[in-house]
């Protein structure tokens, strides 16, 4: 009987030592946290680049926006000339579209070239409103991956260091190891998210400035019309 309970007394201190041993469970949050410091850097890069994203993204396709019968209502307004309701109309739509079109109404009577170059002008700036912060998701595309080799360098250092100092372990290589891999993928990742973010919203923007240019060419022609 003392010799059954003394087996079972070692079974129990063995599974109790094999538990303690076992690793623990690892999540994502868990994984990240093992980057380090430099892993704050990312989060914050990150963060930017979804807010900058969705607000370009509202942004844009507010502006695109763009009523399909408005060009047919502006030339009607014109032929028949009534150029104040057409002027109406344009204040009246918050697009960039509207405002070309608008700024060439009001320097209808003037040379055909005059009329080009003052909504041309305006077309600039509204490219230049839509363009506006799709140059910090450019930046994000190119440090976050910069950050990720910075963490590789700073984990490799850390991991000779550990050697140095406590041997060669196991758990050491590891910590090292997770702080030049963790670090490393997540740049790399931020980094595509927002090169993808800002070609997307490039492409977004181009349509919209040809959908801005063919609205000019029809009013260029709108205006020729009578003449021919």
């Amino acid at each position: 009987m003392g010799i059954l309970l003394q087996v079972d007394s070692s079974k129990l201190l063995t599974g109790a030592a094999n538990a303690a041993q076992a690793p623990e469970n690892m999540n994502l949050w868990t994984l990240l946290n093992k980057g380090g410091w430099l892993m704050y850097p990312l989060y914050t890069l990150f963060v930017l680049a979804i807010f900058f994203f969705f607000e370009r993204l509202i942004a844009i396709r507010k502006a695109s926006r763009i009523d399909a019968n408005f060009m047919n209502i502006i030339r009607d307004n014109i032929i028949s000339g009534n150029v104040s309701a057409a002027r109406n109309l344009s204040k009246n739509t918050n697009n960039p579209v509207a405002r070309m079109i608008d700024k060439g109404l009001q320097r209808i009577g003037k040379p055909i070239d005059s009329i080009e170059k003052s909504m041309e002008n305006v077309g600039k700036l509204e490219m230049y409103k839509m363009e506006r912060n799709l140059n910090i998701l450019s930046l994000i595309a190119g440090i976050a991956p910069m950050f990720g080799f910075l963490g590789t360098i700073i984990g490799m250092i850390q991991l000779f260091y550990d050697i140095n100092k406590s041997g060669f372990e196991l758990q050491t290589i590891a910590n090292g190891i997770y702080v030049k891999m963790i670090t490393s993928g997540t740049g790399l990742i931020i980094g595509l998210i927002a090169y993808v973010f800002h070609n997307f919203l490039t492409t977004q923007v181009d349509k919209t400035g040809n959908k801005m240019e063919a609205a000019s060419a029809d009013f260029l022609d709108i205006l020729q019309e009578p003449t021919r």
